[in-house]
């Protein structure tokens, strides 16, 4: 993780070597939109919210394409989506979705191409905020509150060995963005 500090000068637009390109990865819920919305303007550069382009491109919310053409399809395209925005931008900071680091070796492309932070909170954290808005996530819709609990649980644990692979790892329960400024300038 150290290492990667010494590669990227934020203080400048475009960062050091291959820009200043920060993936902000997470489960569903943990406030990647919320932070990289924060982040973005705080470092100077422009934000993507990684789902919403796939919305844009395909036309559609995120719950009608899984709807429409399953989860796999939907993975092909944010495999897609994330290497043309990325092949495109040297210097943003991007909110994946919660599954994106955990498929056709995402984590190790974002790791290639800048910087990545794994936004964490705590599973009843994850839990309280899910249970409030369930509608607007595929994966979840579905699921009485019980199941719910279950399901972050055993997902979380499913895909923390992706999150763990971030360069910078931060809790977020109690996080104020001075404390995300720092630990990603290497403060």
């Amino acid at each position: 993780m150290e290492e990667t500090k010494d590669r990227f000068n934020l203080s400048s637009p475009q960062g050091g070597p291959g820009g200043a390109a920060i993936f902000l990865v997470g489960f569903m819920g943990c406030g990647k939109t919320y932070w990289g919305r924060q982040l973005a303007p705080a470092l100077g550069l422009p934000f993507i919210d990684l789902d919403g382009q796939i919305e844009q491109a395909a036309g559609k919310p995120i719950n009608a394409i899984f709807a429409d053409e399953g989860e796999e399809y939907f993975r092909q395209i944010e495999k897609e989506t994330l290497h043309l925005l990325t092949e495109t931008r040297s210097a943003f900071v991007m909110a994946t979705g919660g599954g994106t680091p955990c498929f056709y070796k995402n984590i190790d492309y974002m790791k290639s191409k800048g910087r990545t932070v794994w936004i964490n909170c705590s599973l009843e954290c994850l839990y309280n905020r899910l249970i409030g808005e369930k509608e607007l996530r595929p994966l979840v819709r579905d699921l009485d509150a019980g199941q719910l609990r279950a399901y972050i649980h055993r997902k979380h644990g499913d895909r923390r060995i992706y999150y763990q692979q971030a360069d910078i790892i931060v809790e977020t329960d109690d996080l104020k963005l001075e404390q995300l400024l720092g630990r990603i300038r290497g403060e």
